[in-house]
């Protein structure tokens, strides 16, 4: 009997341009503007550097045991950011090198772990996009239980298929594809308000405006 469970096999995916628009978005002024409260918790990057920028494929598994990855890594395609929810267990790394090639030459945008990895030298040479919660030699079980494709909690939020994920040095963070326009508007204004910020205090004329914003 399978004991890994695939809720659906493809995720939607809203226009690429505006999923692109939201590269040069900070996470920091994202979630600003989703009142301070979306955002996943306790991991970090652990690739050179690139932005993670793409669309939520979701995997639940028990924690220590990548069954339900590898399932998963035989259905994501461009732009798939694979969100796994491993419980935030740091006892057994979920992928390595092998599962980070494979997802890579898979077109995946990045995976976001919460739970461990292993081979990080493999991703610290790479811009792979890869957050995680920790790093263990130890590897995982393949038994399973899982699912696929169904919304997960990772890092204290709560991420569904097809959500908008965007991760840079300050961490991850995800929003509804619906909600991308109108954020994508807030962000940008946001951006203008703090370059022209940045820009008085470099002229001397700064008095104050950024503390009462």
């Amino acid at each position: 009997m399978d004991n890994i469970t695939t809720a659906m096999t493809r995720v939607p995916k809203p226009d690429q341009a505006l999923i692109e628009a939201f590269r040069v978005a900070p996470t920091s002024i994202i979630s600003d503007n989703l009142a301070r409260l979306n955002g996943c918790v306790g991991l970090r990057p652990f690739h050179r550097g690139g932005r993670l920028v793409g669309t939520a494929f979701t995997v639940r598994t028990r924690p220590g045991d990548n069954l339900a990855i590898h399932r998963a890594l035989e259905l994501v395609g461009p732009g798939d950011v694979i969100v796994v929810d491993g419980g935030g267990d740091e006892s057994r790394a979920l992928v390595g090198e092998i599962m980070k090639n494979i997802a890579e030459w898979r077109g995946a945008a990045g995976y976001v772990i919460d739970g461990a990895i292993r081979d990080v030298a493999a991703f610290a040479d790479g811009d792979f996009p890869c957050f995680a919660r920790a790093v263990i030699h130890r590897g995982p079980y393949k038994s399973g239980p899982g699912d696929i494709n169904i919304p997960v909690s990772v890092g204290g939020t709560v991420i569904s298929p097809g959500d908008f994920v965007v991760g840079d040095e300050d961490g991850v963070v995800s929003f509804p594809a619906a909600s991308a326009p109108k954020l994508l508007e807030a962000v940008r204004a946001q951006i203008a308000r703090e370059e022209e910020t940045l820009k008085a205090i470099r002229e001397g004329r700064y008095q104050g405006s950024y503390g009462k914003s």
